[in-house]
Formats: structure tokens, C-alpha cells, sequence
């Protein structure tokens, strides 16, 4: 059974001390995916949002949200990324914007809650942008799909939940 490493021995919360790690090159990719109405994602798809370029402002938020996740969880420690690149691909069968962060550092702890963060935002950003025309959005999916580097070493995403 794994150790929660953010536990000390009297099961109190602390932040892991990564002061002997080695840095490695540390990569990670989170995605979500945001449903709407279909003038939301008429309004998204043809610009016509009335607060601007919904996407485009939806990709510095989840940069700038990526850049402030030790600030945000406690026990997360502030990480000088080197890369974040954010993805967006529309489906208008299913009025749909698929969201994808990847973030990466050369250091000695993992990015997995940078993108997180940052797909999270991104797709509240939509819904800001979008909620005066359709407060019943639904934000849903939203995981690690991949990580390469560390001391547990690489994962991806399965179907299932498992790793593969």
C-alpha cells in the first residue's frame, strides 16, 4: 500500500521535503471537457462572446493559474515551469470544448497539480465567459492523463482509471 507522503508520523499535514532530490526533467498533462447549451457554443465558436475571444483568454488564465499552484494548495511547492502549453478542441456534436494543459520543470518534484490547475481554470474561465448565456454548463472528466519523470515514473491514463 502506498504512503501518503504530505502525512507526517502523528498523521499531521506537512510539506514534503524534496531538499535531497535529484532534478529531472518533469512533464505532465491534464485534460477536462466543458458542455453547453447550443448558443453558448455558437457564441464560443463563431467569437461572438460578448466578453471577447472566449478561448483565447480561457489559455492565459490556465497559464497564469499553472504558474500560481503553490500559491493556491498548501502543500504544493512554488515550481519554476519551463513549458506550459494549453489545447483546445471544439465538438459541436456534443457542444463540447475539450480542454488539455501540459506543463513541465526540471526539478525535483512532479507538475501533475500545475496542470491540473490549469485545466481546471481554463475551463471555468469558459464558463465565466459563457454563463449569461447558459448557467447549466457541465465541467466534467477532469484528470492526469499522462506524467513522465520521477520517482514513480511514467503514467498514462487508461480508460479504466488504471494506469498503463
Amino acid at each position: 500500500m502506498a504512503q501518503l507522503t504530505h502525512l507526517n508520523e502523528k498523521n499531521e499535514a506537512h510539506m514534503v521535503d524534496i531538499g535531497g532530490k535529484a532534478a529531472t526533467r518533469r512533464t505532465a498533462k491534464a485534460v477536462g471537457t466543458i458542455s453547453m447549451n447550443a448558443q453558448a457554443f455558437e457564441m464560443l465558436h463563431s467569437g461572438a462572446a460578448v466578453k471577447g475571444d472566449v478561448l483565447g483568454v480561457a489559455r492565459i488564465a490556465a497559464i497564469q493559474a499553472a504558474k500560481q499552484t503553490g500559491f493556491l494548495i498548501p502543500l504544493c511547492h512554488p515550481l519554476p515551469l519551463t513549458h506550459i502549453r494549453v489545447d483546445f478542441e471544439t465538438d459541436s456534436q456534443s457542444r463540447s470544448v475539450h480542454a488539455a494543459v501540459t506543463a513541465a520543470t526540471e526539478g525535483a518534484t512532479g507538475v501533475e497539480m500545475e496542470a491540473l490547475t490549469g485545466v481546471n481554470i481554463a475551463l471555468l474561465t469558459i464558463y465565466d465567459m459563457l454563463k449569461a448565456v447558459d448557467k447549466s454548463m457541465i465541467i466534467n472528466n477532469i484528470h492526469l492523463a499522462e506524467k513522465t519523470g520521477g520517482k514513480s515514473g511514467d503514467f498514462r491514463f487508461a480508460e479504466q482509471g488504471e494506469a498503463v
